[in-house]
């Protein structure tokens, strides 16, 4: 590997057409392809952290076959070691830095060489990281580049933050749009709306390493209310149970009415502990409404999608009612 003070032709090559990086899809893209060129290494890599998980969004991979939306510990990652400040952002031979030499990633992926700088929100909190790895050891000039990865990745974050808030005003616009495609009883979302919009969200789930939770909530005694009571008394018990659940939900989240008896929810930008103390909300909510309902709760998981936790929260929901139904 050569460093060069102007990029060659291939890299002109490889960061394309400026005028197309509209995006950080885009802008990622060219930016690992350039950073490849320029300085060799087998993996780059745009990741996402969320929780214990280390998602990989985007990579330009020589060596060791990571593909996007690849999942691993983000503790036993050289960038988590970074990210405290324990080892450097460039390491031409890891085995010289303690914090990663030690780690235990390292008995089953060969890697001498690292580099990793953070891509943070505006608050600096930590988005995730823009970073690289090699088996072999690398020259000690590579630390002079670490102004240019470091701008890259300031680029990156800035043009990330832009684009999350718009990504907020397209769903309210979604809704807007949508908002023919209402249940008539609840007004709430209907069951082809919530097609569309769980489309939608996981292709942002993809895009951005977005965590999300989706919800199944079904009535349990809709039937006996309706036979019992009339089906008047059956419609009142459906608004109570659609108030219930709007008012312990936010705006962009994803609430609809799938069926008679059944209603679905997709938390968006919602990880573990956020999506368990919604669904504790949502009980509550519903037992302070007089309605009896099973909940079942499934997180999204990267390499599966929205459509996967959707089937599991189902899955979760019978469990739930089963459970309700020994327990009368």
């Amino acid at each position: 590997m050569s460093l060069s003070s102007t990029p060659s032709a291939s890299v002109v090559d490889a960061l394309g057409d400026l005028s197309g990086l509209r995006d950080f899809v885009s802008a990622g893209r060219a930016v690992l392809a350039f950073l490849r060129e320029r300085l060799g290494f087998g993996l780059w890599m745009l990741t996402r952290t969320q929780g214990d998980d280390w998602i990989v969004l985007q990579t330009e991979d020589q060596a060791y076959g990571v593909q996007p939306g690849s999942v691993f510990r983000w503790a036993d990652s050289f960038c988590s070691r970074m990210v405290r400040g324990d080892g450097p952002r460039v390491a031409p031979d890891s085995d010289f830095v303690p914090a990663y030499a030690a780690m235990p990633i390292r008995q089953d992926l060969p890697i001498r060489a690292y580099i990793g700088v953070p891509l943070t929100y505006p608050d600096g909190t930590l988005f995730g990281t823009l970073c690289a790895i090699d088996p072999d050891v690398q020259p000690d000039a590579i630390r002079q580049e670490q102004a240019l990865i470091e701008l890259l990745a300031a680029l990156l974050s800035t043009l990330l933050h832009h684009e999350l808030r718009l990504a907020q005003e397209m769903r309210r616009s979604e809704r807007l749009h949508l908002e023919a495609m209402t249940d008539a009883l609840t007004g709430l979302l209907n069951r082809r709306a919530w097609d569309q919009l769980l489309d939608r969200e996981e292709d942002r789930c993809r895009r951005y390493g977005h965590a999300a939770a989706v919800f199944v909530i079904d009535l349990d005694r809709l039937k006996a209310v309706n036979d019992r009571q009339g089906h008047a008394a059956g419609d009142a018990l459906i608004v109570a149970a659609a108030s219930a659940l709007q008012s312990v939900t936010r705006d962009f989240d994803v609430l609809a009415r799938l069926g008679g008896d059944e209603f679905g929810l997709v938390a968006v930008e919602c990880d573990a502990p956020g999506a368990h103390q919604l669904h504790e909300r949502l009980l509550t909510a519903l037992q302070s409404a007089g309605v009896e309902a099973s909940v079942g709760l499934a997180l999204r998981h990267p390499p599966h999608g929205l459509a996967q936790a959707w089937a599991d929260a189902d899955k979760t929901m019978l469990a739930h009612k089963r459970e309700r139904s020994r327990g009368r």
